[in-house]
């Protein structure tokens, strides 16, 4: 239990610090979930349409913070519950579709 926890903590860690890394806010590190909730409202579109948006143009999938409750309108979930490698992979296609978006 204990190694996944630490892992699960790395990949946390590695997705929370590539997103910032793209200049994307992260309101609140998560302290015990498998996701990251990421503030996307300066896009100026829903969060449904924006995870669209990021499907088609990085095909990275994410979930609309609107499906998570009113409180999460404009957010954007990402998930960290798998190997660092397609992490790494999601946050480099994201990187490349951001300023197209």
């Amino acid at each position: 239990v204990e190694r996944m926890r630490q892992e699960y903590a790395a990949r946390r860690r590695l997705l929370v610090d590539g997103l910032r890394d793209l200049v994307l806010s992260i309101p609140i590190d998560p302290p015990g979930a498998f996701y990251v909730l990421v503030d996307m409202r300066h896009f100026e579109r829903s969060s449904l349409t924006l995870a669209f948006d990021i499907l088609e143009q990085a095909h990275v999938a994410v979930g609309p913070g609107r499906d998570f409750g009113e409180i999460a309108a404009g957010f954007l979930r990402f998930s960290f519950a798998t190997a660092p490698e397609p992490i790494e992979e999601g946050i480099a296609r994201l990187g490349r579709a951001l300023p197209k978006l």
